[in-house]
């Protein structure tokens, strides 16, 4: 499997995606990326209610960013 194909295999709908994520989610059919976002949002985790308040989201989600930047 060349390199953009496995790339291309694994992106996935990211609310903090890396130059490289975008670059691969443009490269995907219209058609491809509604069927990602189907498959995420049909994932049990998606219906889960949490008590995270959104700057709980949104600190943990940039804590997420900052580890992958130093990983």
């Amino acid at each position: 499997m060349s390199r953009t194909t496995d790339e291309l295999a694994k992106v996935t709908p990211s609310a903090t995606p890396s130059e490289a994520e975008l670059e691969a989610w443009a490269k995907l059919s219209r058609d491809e990326q509604v069927r990602r976002y189907q498959a995420l949002f049909a994932r049990p985790d998606c219906n889960e209610f949490t008590s995270d308040s959104p700057d709980d989201i949104l600190a943990a989600a940039r804590l997420r960013v900052a580890q992958r930047r130093h990983g």
